[in-house]
């Protein structure tokens, strides 16, 4: 099987191969951490952590970074409002960032390698601009250096648009000292009450994009094979992430380098009818999701649709997919007699993954895996189909708890030894013959949110 994925610089589904087959490289563009995330910043980790594991099964190493943007004029209003230094804001932000994601299955074979703070590679910023300077793509006017866009001929090649339409869609700043109202910032100086970080152009910090190019740089070499990130970041992020490393990594006989051989990104949350974002007020942040509902129902929302697709969020869609791992772990307990083989990643699950990953199509498969399941009664054959539902909830990071901690959910020990008692009595109570206490007992239960199932093993429960 051959992994194909989308390319957003060609506009083509094309077959994958990493330049070094022995360690594939993949950058994502992470968090600018001055507040907690909302759940629409969750799809890219998510996902494109899918792809992680599937290019570490299938190439035995992955080189993958995600970085912090912890400077930032956000995170300095932040910090300046609350009289605190920045480190103060991105330390607490960065480290619930992390802890979320971690709930959301983005640990483990479907997280980053390394996660490199835009703070910590400010030498390496400077070190890229004068670069720039020096080859005559950049230049330095009243503090500020400025990348010059017309010097880079290809200026555009990702995001296909016209010069008037980049500098309208680009919400560029009026500025004297530009020489072409398009060009874009790479360091602007800072005020006393500012960070910053001392340069031969001002004591000054970095602008955005050429945070992402000297991490990449820095971390997986001039030519990378794959960038993700939203597609709401393809321009103007991505597209000067281009013009910068392009124009900075040259061959010997004076071409550009490649940049990122693939671009792929991920389509936006709706919620409401509109893009979910901070600057609408729509959002729902993943901090609050996964203490109100269980994360691996948060994660299989967020892989039902194709991850270039528009996804609607919607408390109904959350329903759905508790209910959906309800009857995916009611399979997986009613196997529970039978020993598991290796878990084993089925061939259609594969397959579903390596057609650009096609999650919809993996989640059919993983259903499909489970309702033979319930049907089949051959015992080698349910061994084989309980080792290939793990498999294919392992491809996509599902299925990985015990049914128990499922259905235990939000609920302490002393709190199911409860319920588990009153069940005992309810059926104790059928086999006297006081039908009115089990249909009280049954009542009191469902009042509780606790629904019953009559199954060949015996009368089990679950939370609604």
């Amino acid at each position: 099987m051959t992994l194909q994925l989308h390319n957003s610089l060609t506009r083509q589904v094309e077959p994958f191969a990493p330049l070094d087959p022995g360690c594939p490289t993949m950058y994502l563009c992470g968090p600018t951490v001055y507040n907690y995330v909302h759940i629409g910043n969750a799809r890219g980790p998510v996902v494109f952590g899918v792809l992680a594991a599937l290019l570490r099964r299938r190439y035995g190493r992955l080189k993958y970074a995600r970085n912090i943007t912890d400077v930032d004029d956000k995170i300095n209003a932040a910090a300046k409002a609350l009289g605190t230094p920045i480190s103060t804001i991105t330390d607490k932000y960065a480290a619930a960032y992390r802890e979320d994601m971690a709930m959301l299955g983005v640990s483990g074979d479907f997280a980053p390698d390394i996660e490199p703070a835009a703070t910590a590679h400010i030498p390496q910023m400077i070190a890229m601009i004068q670069r720039l300077i020096d080859q005559g793509h950049a230049y330095a006017a009243e503090g500020h250096v400025l990348f010059a866009v017309d010097t880079f001929a290809e200026y555009g090649k990702l995001s296909r648009r016209d010069p008037e339409e980049m500098l309208a869609g680009a919400r560029v700043e009026v500025a004297p000292y530009k020489r072409n109202p398009g060009d874009f910032v790479l360091w602007k100086p800072s005020t006393d009450d500012l960070p910053g970080w001392a340069s031969p152009w001002s004591v000054g910090r970095p602008g955005w994009h050429i945070e992402c190019s000297a991490m990449a740089e820095a971390h997986l070499g001039d030519t990378i094979d794959i960038h993700a990130g939203g597609i709401d970041l393809q321009f103007p992020h991505h597209e000067n992430e281009v013009a910068q490393s392009e124009c900075a990594h040259k061959h010997h006989d004076g071409s550009h380098k490649t940049f990122s051989r693939w671009w792929i990104h991920n389509g936006m949350l709706n919620f409401g009818g509109s893009k979910m974002a901070k600057s609408v007020g729509n959002i729902q942040r993943v901090h609050d999701l996964v203490r109100e509902h269980p994360p691996e129902a948060l994660r299989y929302a967020l892989l039902s649709a194709h991850y270039r697709q528009p996804l609607e969020w919607s408390d109904g869609l959350i329903e759905q997919s508790v209910r959906t791992l309800d009857r995916l772990y009611g399979t997986l307990r009613d196997l529970a007699d039978v020993e598991a083989a290796p878990a084993e990643i089925p061939r259609g699950t594969e397959a579903a993954l390596d057609d650009d990953l096609n999650t919809p199509q993996a989640l059919a498969e993983v259903a499909r895996i489970a309702g033979e399941a319930r049907r089949c009664e051959d015992p080698a054959e349910r061994k084989r189909l309980k080792s290939e539902l793990l498999g294919a909830g392992f491809a996509l990071g599902l299925l990985q708890q015990t049914p128990e901690a499922w259905f235990a959910r939000g609920a302490s020990n002393d709190d199911d030894a409860r319920i588990q008692a009153l069940v005992d009595e309810r059926n104790a109570s059928k086999q006297s013959r006081d039908f009115a206490r089990a249909d009280a007992i049954r009542k009191q239960l469902a009042d509780e949110g606790i629904l019953l199932e009559d199954t060949a093993q015996g009368v089990r429960w679950k939370r609604a």
